[in-house]
């Protein structure tokens, strides 16, 4: 029988192939999360290794960010979103782990972010947190913080507002939706520590700044940022 020639996870994979979350199209490779096209032709961008780059210029005038980068560039309803879509709320987990691995290593490969103490998540509100069930962007950064070989710590800012979503608003709009709506939650986890931020999506701005000030605010500390994706 065809079961005493094929491994178990190999028999699996024949009747329940992995699909790409990207394009639905099949995953070949048993360790792969992209199929081959999507791990080739995803809009990549260059700005781990660009020091004035398109993300940096987001924060000009706004905040002293040491470095920025994003994985990917987004699109409205590209396969990019796709990926965004099904960490942010198909609660694939092992995804945005997988993921935040695959920007990790992108950063491991750039001398700006070699000094890194820490790797931090924008907070999710507790009850956002307690619908969803988890942080995408904490995945996203514990993925990043294992391929950095750097600490991941998730206690050090929280969320005491709750608002509404950000999505439809402009920067403008955003950046009043989140203002003083993050807070430093133990300042000694900080001091004199280059931070590196993490979201998902980089669109206005908007919420990792709110998320930077209050951290630029405890002695000695710097700021980088890096997201999965950035919007063009």
């Amino acid at each position: 029988m065809l079961t005493h020639f094929l491994p178990w996870q190999d028999l699996y994979r024949l009747f329940f192939p992995a699909l790409c979350p990207a394009c639905q199209a099949e995953v070949l490779a048993p360790k792969s999360i992209l199929c081959p096209t999507c791990h080739l032709e995803l809009p990549y961008t260059r700005q781990a290794t660009e020091a004035d780059n398109a993300f940096c210029e987001k924060f000009w005038g706004r905040l002293p960010l040491e470095h920025g980068a994003a994985l990917l560039f987004f699109s409205k309803g590209g396969r990019v979103q796709h990926l965004i879509h099904k960490i942010k709320y198909g609660g694939q987990q092992e995804l945005a782990l997988q993921l935040g691995r695959m920007l990790g290593e992108r950063l491991r490969q750039s001398p700006d972010y070699q000094d890194i103490d820490l790797v931090s998540p924008v907070p999710l509100h507790p009850r956002r947190l307690r619908w969803r069930g988890y942080n995408q962007a904490a995945c996203l950064a514990q993925g990043i913080a294992e391929t950095l070989q750097k600490p991941f710590e998730e206690q050090a800012l929280a969320r005491v507002q709750f608002k509404k979503s950000q999505t439809r608003k402009g920067r403008i709009e955003r950046l009043k939706n989140v203002e003083e709506s993050f807070v430093v939650k133990n300042p000694d986890l900080l001091l004199n520590k280059h931070v590196l931020l993490i979201d998902d999506v980089l669109t206005t701005g908007a919420t990792l700044e709110a998320c930077a000030l209050p951290i630029l605010e405890v002695e000695g500390t710097k700021i980088s940022m890096a997201t999965l994706a950035m919007a063009i």
